[in-house]
């Protein structure tokens, strides 16, 4: 880490130990260090392997569900062997010392609450439950993903015979409402927001911090790449968020009586 960044990490600890109530919001660059690739770098991202709207779209999914598995099993095997990372641990550590009170995220693969994160806002769904698309019955998600990973084709609901589909949100399907407005909640309510590991380019995600910003909160962005809302920052630190969350931490719980109640 260099002096500039080391600068800003401790204002984003000052900022952090003064507001009344930050939240978090994160995105795929959190869990790229647990073996997870996100979805639109380059070179190694998800959807060089297809087309997004012919891969992952709920109307394709339900014409042509094998090849969205086909596509999925890969990413699978790389979500159940995957581990929380230093910088799920760092927002878990600043929430259990009553600095966070929540995390909006866009990742699917429960890194944080395996974390220790407990107010989890999963904006684009997760992996830990399948529905059936016929009987609307519900079934754990790991043993689903472990045979997908396994074996590879269409998991069936063991009932009805319906293909069961992850809990993940397609293109095309609405993002579950009730998770919506407790993001949106926080973000109006919020005095500071930590936005890492985002390019902010996905809605209605993207708008979350853009509403903090218009009720008068702050912004910290910690992300590689450059976001619509870097001159909206009052700290920006182009950087890995595995290195810059913890040092952040670090610094707000390295003060002496400085923990709050939970």
């Amino acid at each position: 880490m260099n002096v500039s960044q080391s600068i800003s990490v401790t204002r984003a600890a000052h900022l952090i130990r003064c507001a009344g109530m930050t939240t978090a919001l994160t995105g795929a660059g959190l869990s790229t260090s647990s073996g997870i690739p996100d979805f639109r770098s380059p070179q190694s991202g998800m959807w060089t392997r297809g087309e997004p709207r012919e891969v992952a779209s709920f109307r394709e999914f339900q014409k042509r569900p094998e090849v969205f598995f086909a596509w999925f099993r890969p990413l699978a095997r790389l979500i159940l062997d995957a581990a929380p990372n230093a910088a799920h641990h760092a927002l878990a550590d600043l929430e259990r010392s009553g600095y966070l009170s929540s995390v909006t995220t866009q990742n699917i693969d429960l890194l944080h609450t395996r974390a220790g994160s407990r107010v989890v806002y999963e904006v684009h769904g997760h992996i830990r439950e399948a529905t059936c698309m016929l009987c609307r019955r519900k079934f754990p998600g790991t043993p689903i993903m472990e045979e997908l990973a396994a074996e590879g084709g269409v998991p069936y609901c063991s009932k009805c015979g319906g293909v069961l589909k992850p809990g993940v949100v397609l293109f095309e399907e609405v993002v579950p409402p009730a998770v919506l407005l407790a993001s949106q909640r926080a973000a109006c309510n919020c005095d500071l927001m930590l936005v890492a590991g985002t390019s902010l380019e996905v809605y209605p995600v993207a708008d979350l911090p853009a509403l903090t910003v218009r009720n008068g909160g702050l912004l910290i962005i910690v992300n590689f790449e450059p976001t619509y809302l870097d001159k909206s920052a009052e700290v920006l630190i182009h950087g890995d968020v595995e290195e810059v969350l913890p040092a952040i931490a670090a610094e707000v719980l390295s003060t002496p009586g400085q923990r709050r109640s939970a």
